[in-house]
């Protein structure tokens, strides 16, 4: 998986800071869990950003946006996601991801 230069600095922060967290991240997280045969990438991507959305968790959001597209979710999709969430997870919320959503479109 490809990193931005701010992501590999928080990665590398991370791995100086909390080696263990690091450990467990690469290792159980996206080295087991993202893995498993039981959903695509692509579908884990979609409930992964619905879920931050939904939990208003908007720092973790552009990593993850990045890596939906990655996985094949398209802008329209994800357009989609978090219009369809400011009716279930609160208009704040919705309104918090359109800000990073809208970066990762100027890239």
């Amino acid at each position: 998986m490809s990193t931005t230069p701010s992501q590999t600095q928080t990665l590398d922060a991370m791995s100086r800071l909390t080696p263990k967290f690091a450990e467990l991240t690469e290792q159980v997280l996206f080295g087991d869990m993202w893995k498993r045969d039981g959903l695509s990438p692509r579908d884990r991507s979609l409930i992964t950003v619905a879920a931050l959305i939904a939990l208003n968790r908007s720092e973790q959001l552009p990593f993850h946006l990045s890596l939906a597209v990655k996985n094949g979710v398209t802008h329209a999709e994800l357009s989609e996601v978090i219009t369809h969430l400011a009716f279930y997870a609160g208009w704040p919320a919705a309104a918090s991801a359109l800000t990073r959503f809208t970066a990762l479109n100027d890239q």
